[in-house]
């Protein structure tokens, strides 16, 4: 026979040894290209079978399109549908010089400073975001929230490479002279997946100091591939905080370099897989949910139907797993690190 306690620990109901059930979380999504199908599996299993209601979401690359699409309301099967029906090949869109093969390319990002546009994802995004009426930030305020962290349901990481800094999106954008509330949801998605090389940044002109100037956005995941720090305070939560990592169990086959555009990608790649890693294993291995990504590259955009589905159920059996393992005794051990209660 099974036993199951059932118990109450700041006001959460906690069934021990299997998982949260029911519960209000929060959610931070890592960046990681095409293996972002992973998360997708992961947050499936966590709503259709921990029946868990998400509050605040944030996510870098590839993480702030499933942040995004989860904060406008969509469900876990519509995710789901939404990735495989995602053609990744298309993401590839090319301009004029990028058809004249590895000199175009190179042109590219000479002249362009990226070689494909970037326009076919904030299309597809944004259609998406618009069948759930959500268009800008404005859409995702939480009404009487007055901690900039959680005054709206999505923060997106990007990086401002012309000012040497990060931006957790929408706070940041009001140091380009634009309102929080006016930022376009799927402009931002478009800036955090903007991997510096493979697509051309968004450039964002403002004044400063009452001069013309131009910073060039591109891919959070330069600064913070993984910001489950986000929602952190030094105070009890309401609700915990979870983090959807994507782990490359083992050593990674080594990159071909092979010319510069080769050089360029593969320090780009090491850039953003590699500097959260210390961050994790010291303070926040407990509330992770760790991702195995089965060998799939940032970039595969040619990746299969079979190949998603690899990713998929990868990430519903870490989930699972997950939560099967998911005690008190682990919220005690981190709940210092989870975010403030609402007052």
């Amino acid at each position: 026979m099974e036993f199951v306690v059932v118990m109450y620990y700041n006001g959460f109901k906690i069934r021990c040894n299997r998982g949260w059930l029911g519960m209000k979380a929060d959610a931070v999504f890592e960046g990681g290209g095409v293996k972002g199908t992973g998360l997708a599996g992961a947050l499936y299993y966590a709503e259709k079978e921990m029946k868990v209601e998400w509050q605040n979401v944030a996510g870098t690359s590839a993480g702030a399109i499933v942040a995004a699409l989860v904060a406008s309301g969509c469900s876990a099967a519509e995710i789901k549908d939404i990735v495989f029906g995602l053609d990744f090949s298309l993401v590839k869109d090319e301009g004029f010089l990028d058809h004249f093969s590895y000199p175009g390319k190179l042109l590219s990002i000479i002249f362009e400073k990226g070689i494909y546009e970037g326009n076919y994802i904030e299309s597809f995004i944004g259609e998406q975001l618009r069948k759930k009426g959500v268009v800008t930030f404005g859409d995702l305020r939480i009404d009487g929230e007055k901690d900039p962290r959680y005054q709206y349901k999505l923060n997106v990481i990007a990086s401002d490479i012309t000012r040497g800094k990060m931006l957790v999106l929408p706070a940041d954008i009001k140091d380009y002279g634009i309102d929080p509330d006016r930022l376009s949801v799927a402009r931002a998605v478009r800036m955090s997946m903007s991997i510096p090389v493979y697509f051309e940044p968004v450039r964002l002109d403002y004044l400063n100091n009452g001069v013309a100037s131009r910073s060039f956005i591109v891919d959070g995941g330069i600064l913070s591939n993984f910001p489950v720090w986000l929602f952190d305070a030094d105070f009890n939560p309401q609700w915990p905080t979870f983090g959807f990592r994507l782990i490359e169990p083992g050593q990674e086959k080594p990159r071909s370099i092979n010319n510069i555009v080769d050089f360029l990608s593969a320090m780009i790649g090491t850039m953003m897989e590699a500097h959260d890693e210390r961050y994790i294993k010291e303070a926040n291995f407990n509330r992770t949910i760790p991702i195995p990504t089965m060998g799939v590259r940032t970039t595969e955009f040619e990746i299969t139907s079979e190949k998603k589905e690899m990713l998929f159920q990868a990430g519903y059996r870490a989930a699972q797993k997950f939560f099967e393992d998911y005690t008190e005794e682990t919220y005690r051990k981190i709940h210092p690190l989870f975010k403030k209660s609402v007052t």
